[in-house]
């Protein structure tokens, strides 16, 4: 177990927090960055004590924001354990999956599976807005967070916008960002449709599930501020990988 924990791992959180937010700020780093495993049990509050030179009202008080934000749980008697954590997505706003997760503090990492030329099919055609049979690129990505494989995203978009993505660096940026900040194409709102389903044979080996394990599918029509369909996906999430989040309005 590793309880080395050097106070200089402080450095990266300003001073003016508190010193209990500025150790809870440190350790959430260690979990996220992948230091501290699922079910790995954490320093003993003597051992955080004596690693960070403070209290033991100033860890439990650390360790206490941490099972807040349910990043830890803890056992009577055996310990302090990592949880299995799950990022919540909020529905109610149109982000990419990297977009989302960096405000959390997970790295998002993607694995380019393909770009292909294809020909609209009847359902991306009236998505797209486009004939039938026009000229679309279509994107496979594996979404990896904490080094492990959260999402198949299938993107398709017309040509034209294809072969200025397929330039990108769609490894380490996301999608979105990269028309709105590179394209100057503001985005606007997307249309979402959601439903379960079980993992195929190639759902189970791209995500590192069990054949049949419960699988997030969801169509994704993302629109720019003038109103033109823009991209047009596919993404299929592990059903372990986030809890989702939104608010529904009374009429």
């Amino acid at each position: 177990m590793n309880v080395d924990l050097p106070a200089s791992g402080l450095a990266r959180h300003p001073r003016s927090l508190p010193l209990y937010n500025q150790i809870k700020e440190d350790l959430r780093d260690k979990i996220l960055e992948g230091g501290y495993r699922e079910a790995e049990r954490l320093p003993s509050e003597s051992e955080l004590t004596s690693a960070y030179g403070v209290s033991r009202i100033t860890v439990r008080q650390a360790l206490a924001g941490l099972e807040q934000e349910r990043l830890i749980f803890k056992i009577p008697g055996k310990g302090t354990f990592v949880s299995h954590f799950k990022p919540t997505m909020q529905l109610v706003r149109l982000q990419g999956l990297a977009e989302a997760m960096s405000a959390l503090g997970v790295e998002v990492q993607n694995r380019l599976l393909s770009i292909l030329p294809v020909t609209a099919d009847p359902l991306t055609a009236s998505r797209l807005q486009v004939p039938e049979g026009s000229p679309l690129i279509e994107f496979r990505r594996v979404r990896n967070a904490r080094q492990e494989p959260v999402s198949l995203d299938v993107t398709y978009v017309r040509r034209s916008l294809g072969l200025r993505l397929a330039k990108e660096d769609l490894v380490n940026r996301d999608i979105f960002l990269i028309i709105e900040n590179d394209y100057r194409i503001p985005l606007g709102h997307a249309d979402l449709d959601i439903s379960a389903i079980n993992a195929d044979s190639a759902l189970s080996a791209l995500l590192h599930v069990p054949v049949g394990a419960p699988i997030l599918r969801m169509e994704r029509l993302t629109w720019s501020k003038a109103g033109q369909a823009i991209d047009f996906e596919f993404l299929f999430y592990r059903g372990d990988s986030f809890r989702y989040q939104t608010r529904a309005e009374r009429s």
